[in-house]
This record gives C-alpha cells, sequence and structure tokens, in this order.
C-alpha cells in the first residue's frame, strides 16, 4: 500500500479527520527532530556558525540555521497536503517559503541588506494575497466599515504580510521566544480552524506548531546541539504566521463562534490579540526610538525580552513569560468579547496595550536604577556553563 497515493491520503483524511491532524503534527515535529542535527553537523564541519559579539548573549559561535530544518519540513508536510486537494494555496505557499527562506539563509551567511529583505517580503506576499481563499473585501463592521474596495483590500493584505513577518523576525532575539509565540499563535489559530470547519488551515497550523515545538528541543540546548533559527527561520515561520492570519480575517461568519468571542465585526481584535507579543513588542519598540529620535531601526535594549533580562530572569523564564503573557491577553479577549461589539473592544485592547506598556516601563526603570546601583543590570551576568555565556 502506497501511503501517498492521493486516494490513500483523501480515505484517511476523511474518515480519521482528528487522527490525521494529530499524525501531521507529530510528522512535522518527528522531521524536524530527524533534520536539525544533520543541519547542526554540516554547520560545525564547515564553519558556518554565528560570529560572537558584544551583544552576543552566548561566547561560543552557534549556527542560526534552524530555518533549513524548517523550510524542509514546510516543503515535505505542504507537499504531501496537496495531495488533499482541499485548498489551492499550497503552490503559492512553497513559492512564498522559498523566495524568503533563500533571503533568510543568504543574510545567515554573509548578511542581507534590508532592500533585498523587502523586497522578498513583497515578492512573498504576492504569491499568496491574489489566492482565491484569501480575497479580502469586507471587515464584517469593524467600527462601522463592512465592505472594502478590492485594491483597498490587496493593499491591507501587503501590509499585514510584511509587517508581520518583520514583527516575527524582531522577537527572535532570545533562546525560545520566538519559538514559544509562535506555538501558542499556531495552536490558537489550529483551534480556530478546527471549530470553523476548515481543516487545511489546521493541519498548516499544526504543521508549524510541530515543527516549533521540536525546535526548542535544540534552541534551548546548553551544549553542541545548541541552534538558532536564525533568518532563514524566522521568516519563514513569520510567513506562514501572516497567511494563517490572512485566512483568520477573511473567513465568513460563523454563528457557533459568536458566543466564543469570535464576533465577526471584532475579527481584526482577534488577530491582534493572539499576535499580541510580536506586535506589541514592535510597536513599544518604535515608539520609544522615535521618541528619542533615532531610526526605528536602530538596535537597542527596548524589546521586551531585554527587560525581562535586564531584571535577572533568564532566556527561558523570560520566554515562558511572555509566551503565559500571550496566552493571557487571547483569554482575556475571548472573555471580553462576549459582550463588547468592536468600539467597546477597541477600547478594551488599548487598555490592555496600556496597561501591559506601564509594566514593562516600570520593570526599565527598575533595570536601570539597579544599574546606576551596581554597574550593570542583573540580567547581564555572565555565567559559564557548559561552554556557553548566558544572560541570567
Amino acid at each position: 500500500m502506497n501511503i501517498l497515493d492521493q486516494d490513500i491520503l483523501l480515505d484517511l483524511f476523511h474518515r480519521y479527520y482528528l487522527f490525521f491532524a494529530s499524525c501531521v503534527f507529530l510528522l512535522a515535529f518527528v522531521l524536524t527532530w530527524y533534520f536539525t542535527p544533520k543541519v547542526l553537523w554540516v554547520s560545525r564541519e564547515k564553519g558556518f556558525m554565528t560570529e560572537v559579539n558584544a551583544r552576543s548573549s552566548h561566547q561560543n559561535a552557534v549556527p542560526p540555521f534552524g530555518g533549513v530544518a524548517f523550510f524542509l519540513v514546510l516543503i515535505l508536510v505542504i507537499s504531501i497536503l496537496q495531495a488533499l486537494r482541499t485548498s489551492p494555496t499550497g503552490n503559492h505557499l512553497i513559492v512564498g517559503l522559498t523566495f524568503l527562506f533563500m533571503t533568510g539563509l543568504k543574510d545567515d551567511l554573509v548578511i542581507s541588506s534590508a532592500k533585498l529583505k523587502f523586497v522578498s517580503q513583497l515578492f512573498a506576499a504576492g504569491f499568496i494575497i491574489f489566492s482565491p481563499e484569501l480575497q479580502l473585501t469586507s471587515l464584517h463592521g469593524f467600527l462601522g466599515i463592512s465592505d472594502i474596495p478590492v485594491l483597498l483590500g490587496y493593499g491591507l493584505k501587503v501590509l499585514i504580510v510584511v509587517a508581520l513577518i518583520n514583527a516575527y523576525n524582531l522577537i527572535d532575539g532570545i533562546d525560545g521566544l520566538a519559538g514559544i509565540a509562535g506555538i501558542v499563535i499556531s495552536l490558537t489559530y489550529a483551534l480556530v480552524f478546527y471549530a470553523t470547519g476548515h481543516p487545511y488551515f489546521v493541519l498548516i497550523s499544526l504543521t508549524v506548531a510541530g515543527i516549533l515545538s521540536a525546535f526548542l528541543r535544540f534552541n534551548f540546548s546548553r551544549g553542541r546541539k545548541k541552534i538558532f533559527m536564525g533568518d532563514g527561520g524566522s521568516l519563514v515561520i513569520g510567513f506562514m504566521i501572516a497567511f494563517l492570519s490572512l485566512k483568520i480575517l477573511v473567513m465568513q461568519p460563523y454563528e457557533p463562534l459568536m458566543r466564543e468571542g469570535f464576533v465577526p465585526e471584532n475579527r481584526l481584535l482577534f488577530a491582534l490579540a493572539v499576535l499580541f507579543v510580536p506586535i506589541f513588542d514592535t510597536l513599544r519598540v518604535i515608539i520609544i526610538r522615535l521618541g528619542k529620535g533615532k531610526t526605528p531601526f536602530e538596535a537597542d535594549r527596548n524589546h521586551m525580552h531585554h527587560v525581562l533580562l535586564d531584571n535577572g530572569l533568564s532566556h527561558k523564564k523570560a520566554s515562558l513569560v511572555l509566551g503565559t503573557l500571550n496566552l493571557a491577553v487571547i483569554i482575556l479577549y475571548v472573555l471580553l468579547s462576549r459582550g463588547l461589539k468592536s468600539i467597546g473592544m477597541s477600547l478594551a485592547m488599548i487598555t490592555i496595550f496600556a496597561v501591559v506598556a506601564l509594566i514593562f516601563a516600570g520593570l526599565k526603570r527598575k533595570s536601570q536604577q539597579t544599574t546606576v546601583l551596581h554597574g550593570r543590570p542583573r540580567g547581564i551576568k555572565v555565567i559559564r556553563q557548559q561552554n556557553e555565556v548566558v544572560e541570567n
């Protein structure tokens, strides 16, 4: 029996949907677990390692090529899922992923220009925004706006894709954060797609979650098995998250979810809640930099994970705190949106953003006071463990 035969796959899919979905998650997990050590070995043999500099939180060089495993697994799984014939977007995804992966891989090897990254993101966006399954023609009554012009819909989709790719790329600053945030986002989307009857998108969401779950084992390692996802990984996963977010925005209303916070006019706000950590962190950093008269692209230590590290948390603890924060915002959104329309829910989300901003402003001041009193933030204390220096 050929397990990859289209008819066999379709029969398994229709008869054992949840079992099939679990197998897709496990397949992505196992393949990532298998490919990553191979990538590590090649990277070390060929000397393809990150250079340690003053901003590094590690002493020894670490391979930044986790994205190679991500790309291979995504292409393999999406190719298999094409046999289900439930969505025409698989080929579009493969082309977009290839553009971004090649750009990210080049950046991990020799550094890519910002212009090349931006152009690649536009090309990748172009291959999914015209998909018939992702036509954005209505905001479903958000702030009183229903139907929107087709060209405006295309413009909004390009903006969303490029913004989310870059936002996800920016949170990949410490071990585990991008992985944990990606798992929270993809599993939340998987639940929504399952409840609304979009099986293909359930499988894609679980594929992303499976990849990131396996990757965390290597990303949190302190020995020779340690690897970073690199730009090749963050751009690819950011693109997948943007793709899934577009599907959330363009879905038609479904009555069963009205009681659980999925009010059609709050669709944008729901996506904002799910994507809270990457969006909030990006907006916060841009506002702080502009307020200081700096360019938004200038590196500093104002990201949320930097604030937590400077207050004494380890990489793992900081990542878990931010992942929990993202999950808490999603739950809070669901609870609040049951009784609030778009205007009230918008005010609620602004309040949540403001409260979290105040908390991190207080934590930032606290770490700065520690620097004045003791000469350096507690989070920059260096500890040598297993030939690696980590911020603790």
